[in-house]
């Protein structure tokens, strides 16, 4: 599975960013018929943390911290893409984003396991927000 992530970018806080992510999955529906995919960051210093995550069936889910201005969705025709728009950015969501893949229907379990739950990764996309 490949992953390729764009859409990061320099801005002030109070923007909006829409990160996207280019995944494999769409394009070959025989091979990845099941999936989950999902959003990290990592801020410089930090661990890796999740933001948001959906599956083959369209089912998302967040982390506690990123519900209200995160939103995950994928696009499947196309585009063949899964994105994340962020809201009302603020200072502190300065950090390289990341998507995720897994070989799984389903995305149950994915907060507790954390990383570890994803076998594919993108390079990522540096977000920075700015005052």
């Amino acid at each position: 599975i490949q992953l390729m992530e764009s859409g990061g970018g320099s801005v002030r806080s109070g923007g909006s960013l829409r990160l996207s992510c280019a995944a494999s999955v769409f394009e070959d529906r025989t091979r990845y018929p099941t999936y989950c995919l999902a959003w990290f960051r990592q801020a410089p210093g930090e661990e890796r943390s999740g933001v948001a995550a959906i599956d083959s069936d369209d089912q998302s889910t967040y982390l506690e911290s990123a519900k209200g201005r995160f939103t995950v969705s994928q696009d499947r025709t196309a585009r063949n893409t899964l994105s994340l728009q962020i809201d009302s950015l603020k200072v502190e969501d300065t950090a390289t984003y990341y998507c995720a893949a897994a070989h799984s229907r389903y995305c149950n379990g994915w907060v507790v396991v954390g990383a570890r739950f994803f076998h594919y990764w993108g390079q990522g996309t540096q977000v920075t927000v700015s005052e």
